[in-house]
């Protein structure tokens, strides 16, 4: 029972935690930028302002897209959090990003549905890096289930580093942080697929991105999963190497986004899966 305390908690306090981890990402940008920047609470006055505004939809398939999309997030992360099967973690995540396309088709906005373009094509590239880090976790603990990772002899940075370089270039596009953040782009397509939303139901869309947050670097925590230390180090070194990333690149277009996933990040991935069978025959 005390095993499962935390997991819980973290779960019920999920949206917190990662509006809290948006605030101090906002403040360090705005530090990175010689910026004062918004209080840390920010994240949370924009929820309670976005919830006294007025409540249009487009349709009530699109509200309803945007809703489950969130729902069916916060569904996987707490597969993730409960030490799960990390395939079905990896396929609820998708099916969380299909819903908010599907969203993003539903409307007439050419913007939204450039956006959904977009964010398919994410997908293309950061979904079969994550799937092969996923086999080559099974093929060094023998399991799916997170809980084997955290029960393993040895962090799993310590025994796959070329699967923590490759989660280590898929961050930025998971996260839509630049070079990478195609799929929003506000410059260009003015948010994409959050765009038809307001009021309370793009609360769903702003706080999902939220648990996002929680969810990669939960990822990131795993691989210092046995030593606590560890993960706590990589996921503040993530951290600060996304935000520098995001404040010190320029955003590249979709196709560079997809040949650099495809001809650097996989290939990394793939390499990593060979050389963990190579170790274990």
């Amino acid at each position: 029972m005390n095993g499962l305390l935390v997991p819980v908690l973290m779960i019920l306090f999920a949206p917190l935690i990662g509006g809290l981890v948006y605030g101090f990402e906002r403040i360090i940008k705005a530090r990175m930028q010689r910026r004062i920047g918004p209080p840390l609470l920010q994240p949370f006055y924009d929820f309670l302002k976005l919830a006294d505004k007025r409540k249009m939809i487009v349709h009530s398939t699109h509200a309803f897209l945007g809703i489950m999309h969130f729902v069916s997030l916060w569904f996987a992360l707490a597969v993730l959090l409960l030490g799960g099967d990390l395939i079905l973690v990896i396929f609820l995540h998708l099916l969380s990003t299909s819903l908010l396309i599907l969203a993003g088709y539903s409307t007439r906005s050419i913007f939204s549905h450039l956006g959904a373009n977009r964010t398919a094509i994410s997908i293309l590239a950061y979904e079969p890096v994550l799937i092969l880090i996923a086999v080559s976790v099974f093929m060094l603990t023998g399991s799916f289930e997170v809980a084997s990772i955290f029960s393993y002899s040895e962090p799993l940075l310590y025994k796959m580093p070329l699967a923590f370089i490759a989660l280590l270039l898929i961050l930025p596009i998971k996260l839509k942080k630049s070079p990478f953040d195609v799929a929003e782009a506000h410059q260009e397509i003015t948010g994409g697929v959050e765009l038809e939303f307001s009021g309370i139901f793009f609360e769903a869309i702003y706080t999902a991105k939220w648990l996002d947050y929680v969810f990669c670097y939960t990822l990131v925590y795993l691989f210092g999963a046995n030593n606590p230390l560890l993960g706590i180090g990589l996921v503040i070194f993530v951290f600060l190497y996304l935000n520098a990333l995001d404040n010190s690149s320029a955003r590249v277009n979709y196709k560079q986004m997809l040949r650099f996933s495809l001809i650097v990040a996989l290939p990394i991935a793939f390499i990593n899966l060979l050389l963990t069978i190579l170790h274990l025959s």
